[in-house]
């Protein structure tokens, strides 16, 4: 039986993934900052999607745009696709767990908006159906995903693919590289 890692070793490996990430992948996230930043200063809306964790961090985000992050100022059109109960089932039921994105991407989605998908592995046909249907509206993506990207980093019209194999790495490091992104809207956009 091998000894278990100990908590500070996993912060310590935490934080050498997080400067790695930062070094090798800054003008990826400062593009991705214009993304939204452009997306929300024009009115556009921001939708949110993932699997598990990454559903986890995408109602974290659409949250943080729609009522808060660090500053009181207006609220941003966000909607996380993870959180209508009633629409994943019934579209899971009539058409396939493939197409609960794509369908709500189909309905709400419009050019100017940005679809922001959270997949550690790239590979959920999910949401690559949901980047297909946002890239037929003429709607951006901006995908994060780790590992190689998947299948994804192909259809995104960008990426942030944090250079790590591990998926909890991938999915810490994606909500903090979110909450920054966040922060510098707040940061630049008017509060009104």
């Amino acid at each position: 039986m091998s000894t278990p890692e100990s908590p500070t070793s996993a912060l310590l490996e935490l934080a050498e993934t997080a400067q790695r990430t930062a070094q090798l992948i800054a003008a990826d996230i400062e593009y991705a900052l214009t993304m939204v930043r452009d997306t929300v200063q024009r009115g556009g809306t921001l939708f949110f999607c993932g699997n598990g964790g990454s559903a986890a961090d995408a109602q974290h985000m659409a949250t943080e745009y729609v009522v808060r992050y660090m500053r009181n100022r207006r609220a941003y059109p966000a909607i996380a696709l993870t959180t209508d109960t009633s629409l994943l089932t019934a579209a899971g039921n009539d058409f396939g767990f493939d197409h609960i994105f794509s369908r709500q991407i189909e309905a709400l989605a419009r050019e100017g908006d940005l679809l922001i998908i959270h997949s550690t592995s790239g590979n959920s046909p999910n949401v690559l159906r949901a980047a297909e249907a946002a890239r037929a509206k003429k709607v951006k993506v901006l995908a994060l995903s780790a590992r190689d990207g998947g299948e994804l980093r192909s259809i995104a019209d960008h990426n942030i693919i944090v250079p790590t194999s591990r998926t909890d790495r991938a999915q810490e490091l994606h909500l903090c590289i979110q909450h920054a992104i966040c922060d510098a809207v707040e940061q630049t956009l008017p509060i009104a």
